[in-house]
């Protein structure tokens, strides 16, 4: 999946798209408006990103860590993605890990995708709740109701947030939403309605 980013001028919102896009747009709008005031996010967290506007399309986007991980791989079992990282744990807990069918990295596995599966709607809400709650913080920290909105958000009352932030300039509300995306549990807005 292509990463998108959306830049700001001020409250207004005015390019969605691939960092090549947004750097385009930004690079046509500083044209005519030299003093403009830029705030661009990444779409995924939430997050204020900057970009070297001095970079052409063709150059390709900084590494995550996650590829320069997986370009430091060393040798042990490549086809399987495998990443060797230290692991710190009380004795009892090696203990116990060594006496299980296929020993510790078998086990640490199986661990770890029980709870993803287990935690995955859990998940879900919590990474939306902490994007919206990125962006709010940045664009929306000194709007009317923005504390009690974050309270709202985080306890997952929709009804709540959306009365607070419906006053907010209509792209900064209207992205806060579609970040929080996934941010209110399914059986409380059935429940409200």
């Amino acid at each position: 999946m292509d990463q998108k980013f959306t830049a700001f001028d001020g409250r207004r919102r005015f390019v969605s798209g691939s960092r090549a896009e947004v750097i385009a747009a930004i690079r046509t709008r500083s044209v005519k408006q030299p003093n403009m005031s830029l705030l661009i996010f990444d779409d995924s967290t939430g997050g204020q990103i900057d970009f070297d506007l001095r970079e052409t399309a063709d150059v390709p986007a900084a590494k995550s860590p996650s590829s320069l991980a997986e370009e430091a791989r060393s040798p042990g079992r490549p086809k399987l993605g495998v990443v060797p990282r230290e692991v710190t744990l009380l004795p009892r807990h090696w203990e116990w890990l060594a006496a299980q069918p296929g020993g510790a990295s078998v086990t640490l596995r199986k661990l770890v995708d029980d709870a993803r599966r287990k935690n995955a709607d859990a998940d879900i809400i919590r990474t939306a709740r902490e994007r919206a709650y990125r962006f709010m913080s940045a664009m929306a920290g000194n709007l009317a109701g923005f504390e009690e909105a974050t309270r709202a958000l985080f306890a997952g009352d929709r009804t709540r947030f959306e009365s607070l932030t419906a006053k907010w300039a209509g792209d900064v509300r209207d992205y806060t939403y579609s970040l929080a995306d996934g941010a209110f549990a399914p059986d409380a807005e059935n429940a409200a309605r």
